[in-house]
C-alpha cells in the first residue's frame, strides 16, 4: 500500500469514527485595507495532519497565527475539543499553551532560550505544567533527547552550540516532551539543507504517528506536505482555493493556481 492509500483510509477511517479536535468557522484577519486571510473554514480529526501551502503573501502564516492564539482574528469561531477558544480567559489560553498546544517555529531560536542548556529548555516545558522533581525533569529531558536523536552527553550544552538541524530538533523536543494534542508548524524545514531535510522529516513523520498529535503545518514545500500531510489546503491572496485530500490535491489539482504550484515543483 502507497502513502498516498495509507493517508486516504486514515482520513475516512478517522473522521467516521470521532469528532472534530479543532474546528475552525469564518475565521478572518484583516491589516487595514490589506487581507490577511479571510472565510476559512475547517476541521481537523484527533491524529490528522493538515498542510497548508501557497507563496508568501498568501495568508498561511497569518491563519496560523490566529489558529495558534498569535494573533485575534477579526471574525470567526475556533473550537477546540468542543471549548471557544476565543471566549477564554487569557489565563486558560496561556494554559493551553503550555500544555494540550504546542507551536514549532521556522527559526528554533525563536521557540529555544539560547541562555540556557539543552537539558533546561526541555525541562522547563516540564515545570511549567508543575514539574518540581529535579532528577525526574532531567531523566525525562534525556530521555526526549534521544527521541529525537541528540546524544545524551549534550545536554548541559547549549543550543548555540548545536547546528540548525540539531536546534530545529531541540525545539521539537521541547514542545513535544508535555505530550500535547494540537502542534502548529511553521516552515519546520525551512532554511535547513536537504539532507538535514530529510531526517528531520522522517524524525517528525515518526513522532507524529507514535503519539497521535494533530497537525496543522505550514509550508512553501510540497513535497513535506506529500510525506506528512493527509489533508492539504491551498491559500492564495488570504483565501483557501482548494482544499482535499493530500494525495488528490496533488496529482489532480483542480484550481488553476494549484496546477501551478504543483507544474512549478515539477518542472524544477
Amino acid at each position: 500500500m502507497t502513502q498516498p492509500q495509507k493517508a486516504t483510509e486514515f482520513s475516512q477511517s478517522i473522521r467516521g469514527a470521532v469528532a472534530p479536535l479543532l474546528q475552525v468557522a469564518g475565521l478572518a484577519k484583516s491589516y487595514g485595507a490589506r487581507i490577511g486571510c479571510t472565510d476559512v473554514s475547517f476541521d481537523l480529526f484527533p491524529g490528522e495532519v493538515l498542510g497548508i501551502v501557497g507563496e508568501s503573501g498568501s495568508g498561511k502564516s497569518t491563519l496560523l497565527s490566529c489558529l495558534a492564539g498569535h494573533q485575534r482574528p477579526d471574525q470567526g469561531q475556533i473550537l477546540y475539543d468542543g471549548q471557544d477558544v476565543l471566549a477564554m480567559a487569557e489565563t486558560e489560553r496561556r494554559r493551553l499553551s503550555r500544555t494540550d498546544w504546542a507551536f514549532v517555529h521556522q527559526n528554533p531560536r525563536d521557540g529555544l532560550r539560547m541562555g540556557v542548556s539543552a537539558g533546561a529548555n526541555v525541562g522547563e516545558r516540564l515545570m511549567a505544567i508543575g514539574a518540581r522533581h529535579y532528577g525526574d525533569i532531567r531523566a525525562q529531558a534525556t530521555d526526549w533527547l534521544g527521541r529525537v536523536e541528540i546524544d545524551a552527553n549534550r545536554i548541559d550544552d547549549r543550543p548555540a552550540a548545536f547546528s540548525g538541524g540539531m536546534q530545529q530538533r531541540l525545539q521539537i523536543a521541547r514542545n513535544l516532551v508535555t505530550a500535547p494534542r494540537l502542534v502548529f508548524m511553521d516552515e519546520p524545514t525551512g532554511g535547513l539543507d536537504v539532507s538535514v531535510q530529510a531526517r528531520l522529516l522522517d524524525l517528525m513523520r515518526g513522532l507524529v504517528r507514535d503519539m497521535g498529535l494533530s497537525v496543522v503545518i505550514v509550508t512553501h514545500d510540497l513535497a513535506v506536505v506529500r510525506l506528512l500531510a493527509h489533508r492539504l489546503m491551498v491559500m492564495k491572496s488570504g483565501r483557501v482555493v482548494e482544499q482535499g485530500l493530500t494525495d488528490q490535491v496533488l496529482d489532480d489539482p483542480q484550481h488553476a493556481y494549484t496546477q501551478l504550484l504543483v507544474s512549478s515543483v515539477l518542472q524544477v
